[in-house]
């Protein structure tokens, strides 16, 4: 994947600490700690390690990610992980898309107490489902669905809302049958100042350890495992996909060698895997690399 031309630690390296010395006010330690970790993210500052590719034996030194849960270049891998991991749970049934949206007068208390509304915000409006499903009215059955959680509108402002996914049909109250229920959004360009941006970036900081994508129903956690083959078995489908065996010593050889560990990015020169040849700490990089380029400010 191309770099864009321009990222959010460009803008933190160029503006960041005047930023920071004008927003003393408002800006927390969770603040600065978010902009350090983003503006170090794949530097040489946080170490590396050599890789190789193992098809054509181009080299190269690639940098350690900071692994900031609001660094836009690590939540990237990190929503392509979740979201393949999710394909392996996706049921044989069309699926529905429910947003759930805070009243805009409470998005100011929102703001200053995230924990507690952000909680409550998912909470209320998965509640709500799983009453309504479970109505003799509605479904009166049990659906499954998972929730997550969006602090900002198209514009970064701050508008928190929250995403559901929910399978088009439900689980019976005796858990035998499967029970099926019956603008152009064009794209435009917006221009900002840096301290706009930042500071809109930073209204979507949340709280330590807040967890922003949740299940609920026969999807939740604690009975995922029970419940979800049952419904594949329910829809006649194929049972879930064998995971993956660990290796193996294999039969009257001994213990296999243990493979070499892979770099989570392929070769620019063939496309071919890459391997890790030895780990470096920041010292050893910064002897090595060269400086990083200086961020234009014309």
């Amino acid at each position: 994947m191309n770099r864009p031309p321009l990222e959010v630690a460009d803008l933190i390296r160029m503006a960041g600490q005047k930023f920071i010395e004008s927003s003393r006010s408002w800006l927390t330690a969770q603040h600065r700690k978010v902009l350090a970790a983003i503006e170090r993210c794949r530097t040489a500052a946080l170490g590396g390690h050599r890789d190789a590719c193992s098809r054509c034996g181009y080299r190269a030194i690639s940098y350690n990610s900071c692994r900031n849960r609001h660094c836009p270049k690590c939540q990237a891998q990190a929503r392509d992980r979740w979201l393949e991991a999710r394909r392996q749970e996706l049921l044989p049934t069309r699926y529905v898309h429910v947003v759930f949206t805070l009243p805009h007068l409470l998005a100011p208390l929102a703001l200053q107490n995230k924990k507690v509304l952000y909680d409550l915000l998912l909470r209320a409006s998965a509640q709500t489902l799983l009453e309504v499903a479970r109505h003799p009215r509605h479904l009166g059955a049990e659906i499954g669905f998972f929730s997550v959680l969006h602090t900002w509108n198209q514009k970064l402002e701050h508008h928190p809302h929250v995403h559901c996914v929910v399978p088009a049909g439900a689980l019976s109250p005796d858990h035998r049958r499967w029970r099926d229920s019956a603008h152009g959004n064009q794209q435009r360009l917006m221009t900002l100042s840096v301290d706009e941006f930042l500071r809109r970036f930073l209204l979507h900081v949340l709280p330590p350890g807040f967890v922003r994508i949740r299940h609920f129903g026969f999807l939740a956690h604690r009975r995922r495992a029970r419940l979800l083959p049952l419904c594949f078995q329910l829809l006649r489908s194929a049972t879930n996909p064998t995971p993956a065996q660990p290796f193996a010593p294999e039969s009257g050889k001994g213990p296999a060698a243990t493979p070499p560990p892979t770099s989570p990015w392929t070769c620019p020169q063939c496309g071919g895997p890459m391997i890790i040849l030895e780990r470096l700490s920041a010292a050893p990089i910064a002897r090595r690399s060269p400086p990083l380029p200086l961020a234009r400010t014309s």
